[in-house]
């Protein structure tokens, strides 16, 4: 929803000026032409900032009468933006490493004195992804690492949020760790493909050990373009997930046929709500157990949810066995 209060008013006051005062072209003089003014919410508060402007008066210069604003300015928010980069960084530390939603980020930034609409949260998410990007695409801090390295296993991948929307590819060094470029793409051909691991192979001198990725085939066809020799293998958790697909079906049809016979346990627990005493602590605590047990979800085929399911049921059958085989005396 669309802020609805006023903007705050400014709580401090701050001048800059700018550092370099000969032009970055021409080397004559930058002459402080005017003073811009622009207010800023960060998480200390609302500042009003004035901020003195340069600009080169030599016709013939490649930067005749352009402006030249303060250096310091960048260090504080964005160009046209009223939020500053402590904002940005704030909310996407809250969305990416806290997991919160787009409504419970508003709640906390109103709670730090950050007076914004709702719906600015999502801008904000989104300028962070930005300069995330454009901070990972910075191969340059990357060269000393990945050279020392000697050499790189490349892993591509892509992910697409919704059907018909672009889908965002992401080539990453399988030893760093590290992401080597980032990038959307309406079509996912194997042209493309090959263009996006051509800028890796062309931006880092660091020769390619091997590429690993799923089994799609433009990715094949689109590694053997651009890296023609290097080795290409089928992702482990893709190959395993393929391999396992029999045992999942399986798995998924075993653990509906144990919830069917397992289902009912309500009528089991209704006459003895609100009574106390051992018989009733006995019934409500073995129909938790099997309610429990029909939530619970594994992670096939290596933890399958059916077996885990069958597990817990029988162990709540062998204790009912054994109950029984004491006389059904909740006592003992």
């Amino acid at each position: 929803m669309p802020r609805t209060t006023a903007r705050p008013r400014p709580t401090t006051r701050q001048e800059l000026t700018t550092a370099l005062t000969a032009c970055p072209a021409c080397s004559g003089p930058l002459y402080p032409d005017y003073y811009a003014h622009r207010t800023l919410t960060t998480l200390e508060g609302v500042a009003r900032l004035r901020l003195q402007v340069r600009r080169c008066h030599r016709h013939g210069c490649t930067l005749h009468r352009r402006p030249y604003r303060p250096e310091a300015e960048g260090r504080l928010a964005l160009p046209h933006h009223e939020l500053g980069l402590d904002v940005i960084a704030l909310t996407g530390t809250l969305r990416h490493a806290q997991h919160k939603s787009v409504p419970e980020i508003h709640r906390e930034l109103t709670r730090r004195g950050v007076v914004l609409a709702q719906r600015t949260v999502s801008d904000l998410l989104d300028r962070y992804d930005e300069l995330l990007a454009l901070s990972v695409a910075d191969l340059e801090r990357l060269k000393p690492k990945l050279q020392k390295q000697g050499r790189l296993i490349l892993g591509i991948d892509g992910l697409q949020p919704d059907v018909g929307h672009e889908v965002l590819w992401v080539v990453r060094d399988c030893l760093s760790g590290e992401v080597l470029l980032a990038k959307s793409l309406l079509s996912s051909t194997q042209d493309d493909l090959a263009k996006l691991l051509g800028e890796v192979n062309e931006a880092l001198t660091v020769p390619v050990a091997g590429v690993v990725s799923d089994g799609q085939r433009p990715i094949r066809n689109a590694v053997a373009k651009a890296l023609p020799g290097a080795p290409h293998q089928l992702c482990h958790f893709h190959y395993l997930r393929e391999a396992g697909l029999p045992i999942y079906e399986a798995d998924r049809h075993a653990k509906k046929e144990l919830k069917k016979a397992a289902r009912g346990v309500r009528p089991l627990e209704r006459p003895v709500e609100g009574q106390e005493g051992p018989l009733a602590e006995v019934v409500q605590g073995y129909c938790q157990a099997v309610r429990g047990a029909l939530t619970d979800d594994g992670r096939p085929p290596l933890d399958a949810k059916g077996l885990l399911l069958e597990g817990r049921l029988s162990a709540v059958a062998e204790s009912l066995d054994r109950l029984a085989q004491k006389g059904g005396r909740p006592n003992d």
